[in-house]
């Protein structure tokens, strides 16, 4: 029997199929990645479901099914886009020292460095570097792709800088710092 059957109307009918589905596609995700992020991937799957519920199949398994297809596309884009960007990580490095006739001890210390900067700079700081500098993009080409006016990104990418230089400059060599966090806003005493 199908489940849309039973309810009449759209609302009611993914209440059914998130009542259905909620606590087999948690466990599912909780398998699959980190247990902190499964609620958040879960919700998001239900989003889409939500968004397209018009698609959705009109039996209870095949409705589960095409529920479960839809969480595993978004567990490996999330897991593609962390391999982007680590390895946007790791071509920043090979970038800088493409750019200095350094000796090759100081060649591998620069390298380090940065590499250690990169991963230590907050997702929103690597993004606006990442599309100026690798990407070669314009401010409202960058803006246009994040969503922002340009103004906010020049200014998102000018903080990005500083952050980074800050870093390079107050990192010391050859320790695992915390993580530092730089907020996007100067606070004004």
């Amino acid at each position: 029997m199908s489940y849309l059957s039973r309810a009449p109307d759209r609302e009611e009918a993914f209440r059914a199929l998130y009542k259905s589905a909620y606590a087999d596609l948690l466990k599912f995700v909780q398998r699959r990645t980190e247990v902190a992020n499964a609620e958040d991937v879960v919700a998001e799957a239900f989003l889409i479901v939500w968004r397209r519920f018009s698609e959705t199949p009109k039996h209870e398994d095949e409705a589960r099914a095409w529920i479960f297809g839809i969480t595993r596309n978004l567990m490996l884009n999330a897991h593609r886009g962390e391999q982007r960007r680590q390895a946007l990580g790791v071509r920043l490095a090979e970038t800088s020292t493409q750019t200095h006739t350094a000796s090759h001890a100081d060649a591998v210390s620069s390298r380090v460095d940065l590499g250690r900067a990169w991963e230590l700079l907050s997702e929103v700081h690597q993004e606006a570097l990442g599309l100026a500098i690798f990407e070669n993009m314009t401010a409202p080409r960058a803006a246009h792709v994040l969503g922002i006016s340009p103004v906010a990104f020049r200014l998102r990418l000018t903080r990005a800088r500083r952050a980074l230089r800050l870093l390079l400059d107050h990192v010391p060599r050859h320790e695992s710092p915390a993580p530092a966090t730089f907020p996007e806003r100067a606070s004004t005493p």
